[in-house]
């Protein structure tokens, strides 16, 4: 049985797919030892999940070693093979009936090989991990191997779909799209053919030298009202061809009654969102099935919410799919590294210290380039998907530097988002929004230079019992019994706190959050996202009052 048996690539979607993931063999072992493969673990799930078969911890000192005997079907090979992995954390070394392929350092974004040399009639597959959280040195996010509180289970080995392809010499490599006014560039990157691009209504523009610009008349905009895709397949003279998507929607900042505004489309939009952490009890990283992404959004939206702001973790390109299709706006976190430091990163902020002290800042050169080039190619990865608004960058100072460097560097990588150097404290770096978090105090609005976004605030728990991760334990910021006290808390907060800041400047603002993590109970939805804590028409009777 192959589980997530889906097209991982829908932004740039072949014919040609054959799903490696299912029953692999595993083994854990030191460094020195061979691996035994005695077991047998279920990809694209981590063996610490439920869902993998395996469901236990993984000590740092140890390899994780992944088997798969695999076949091609008949006529499957055209010129080349691909070898794809969603994501493998953390560093992995790759091999094909004993062939090095490669090796892949860091934990969140796909890799690849062409293995077509090393294809035999049964081929072995091979894959060895370590993962080391110690030294923070790659992005790790919210992992940590003493979980608890707003620490979470943490992830090793392959997490994403596995899955070959077959294609032609002369092949598209990966597309940009990038849309401006009413005018369409695509990029085919890796090659220089010429062919035709065809829309879905039939209009059809030719590719000369791998480039296609074209002009719609009047084309409908992108926005979780009208989620509006133009979708499109571009198919090559050298016998290429790939199917993907683009969207017309513009972000920009303006200036509105003497207040600045994010606006959406030309116009201002209030940014009204949920945190997302991006965890499931069974799967931890991995959802158990890809339509879990989907009833996520939906309850979102049937909520009254317009935005999630996805949490120090970067998921498979489905869930940013099913943004864009849907229609829900995603503000992405860059995945953070460095050490955490209780005094630096919540101490000192919680009684009014947000400028970093220089002593603070001090990161190793190996540490900064680690997040550098996950940032890049975060950026790469997604720039495509229109439901992105924004990028955050740091978030509330776990392993800040040089924020102003790395907010200009950030724009010459994207300039069509808006950016939000540091999350929730030690600003003093250049930004496109002011973004305060509040929790242990109302949220009194302040004017400030910059469009203001709260970009985390509430984190409100209400424990459902029988729906608990961890009975002895939670973690929260203010503990309701029931849910009619819960429910009146919340309109309280946004009609007194949120509500009045409106028209003094207020952009958005991220509730603390989407769903319960592990002993975190703060969500709006129970872990196992059995139960929505809260009512729908109340919440959208709040919605409803949240417009600029």
């Amino acid at each position: 049985m192959s589980l997530w048996n889906v097209y991982p690539r829908p932004r740039m979607k072949r014919d040609s797919f054959l799903c490696l993931n299912g029953a692999w063999d595993f083994s854990v072992c030191l460094p020195e030892e061979a691996p035994q493969y005695r077991e047998t673990i279920q990809v694209p799930f981590c063996p610490q999940s439920r869902l993998s078969g395996i469901g236990r911890a993984i000590p740092q000192s140890s390899l994780c070693h992944y088997r798969k005997q695999f076949t091609l079907p008949e006529e499957f090979v055209k010129e080349k093979v691909l070898l794809h992995f969603g994501a493998v954390d953390q560093q992995a070394t790759v091999t094909l009936n004993g062939h090095l392929l490669g090796t892949r350092t860091g934990g969140y974004l796909p890799f690849s090989f062409d293995i077509t040399a090393c294809l035999q009639p049964v081929n072995v597959l091979t894959v060895t991990v370590s993962d080391r959280l110690d030294d923070a040195v790659l992005p790790y996010g919210k992992q940590k191997e003493k979980r608890g509180g707003m620490w979470y289970t943490p992830v090793s080995g392959i997490w994403q779909t596995v899955w070959l392809e077959s294609v032609c010499d002369d092949y598209i490599h990966n597309l940009q799209v990038t849309t401006e006014n009413n005018t369409v560039h695509i990029s085919l990157e890796g090659t220089k053919s010429c062919g035709t691009l065809t829309l879905e209504n039939g209009a059809s523009w030719p590719v000369e030298n791998g480039q296609c610009t074209f002009s719609l008349d009047q084309p409908e905009r992108w926005s979780p009202e009208n989620p509006h895709l133009y979708r499109f397949s571009v198919t090559t003279d050298s016998g290429d061809s790939v199917q993907s998507y683009f969207a017309f929607r513009t972000l920009s900042v303006e200036s509105v009654n003497g207040v600045k505004r994010l606006c959406l489309n030309g116009k201002p939009y209030f940014f009204h969102g949920l945190l997302d952490q991006g965890y499931f009890p069974d799967g931890i990283f991995t959802p158990e099935k890809p339509e879990d992404y989907e009833r996520d959004i939906l309850t979102a939206k049937a909520l009254g919410f317009n935005t999630l702001r996805k949490h120090i973790k970067i998921e498979p390109q489905v869930f940013y799919e099913a943004c864009d299709r849907l229609g829900i706006i995603v503000f992405q976190d860059m995945v953070n590294n460095g050490r955490y430091s209780f005094l630096r990163d919540t101490a000192l902020p919680t009684i009014g210290i947000k400028k970093m002290p220089g002593i603070f800042s001090r990161r190793s050169g190996a540490m900064k380039r680690a997040f550098i080039a996950s940032m890049e190619e975060t950026v790469a990865f997604l720039k495509n998907h229109p439901s992105i608004c924004l990028w955050t960058i740091f978030n509330e100072g776990w392993g800040q530097f040089e924020g102003t460097k790395m907010y200009r560097h950030l724009k010459t990588l994207d300039d069509t988002r808006f950016i939000d150097t540091a999350s929730g404290w030690f600003e003093g770096c250049e930004s496109d929004v002011n973004s305060p978090h509040v929790y242990f105090r109302p949220f009194r609005f302040k004017p400030h230079p910059l469009p203001t976004l709260l970009s985390e605030f509430g984190g409100y728990v209400k424990k459902e019992e029988g729906h608990l991760f961890n009975e002895n334990a939670s973690y929260g910021y203010k503990y309701f019994q029931d849910t009619d006290s819960y429910m009146q808390a919340l309109e309280k907060l946004y009609e007194e706190q949120i509500l009045p800041a409106i028209p003094k400047g207020l952009c958005g603002c991220i509730y603390t959050q989407l769903t319960d993590v592990e002993d975190e109970l703060n969500g709006i939805m129970t872990y196992d996202r059995q139960i929505v804590k809260v009512p729908a028409e109340r919440m959208k009777k709040i919605a409803q009052k949240l417009k600029i």
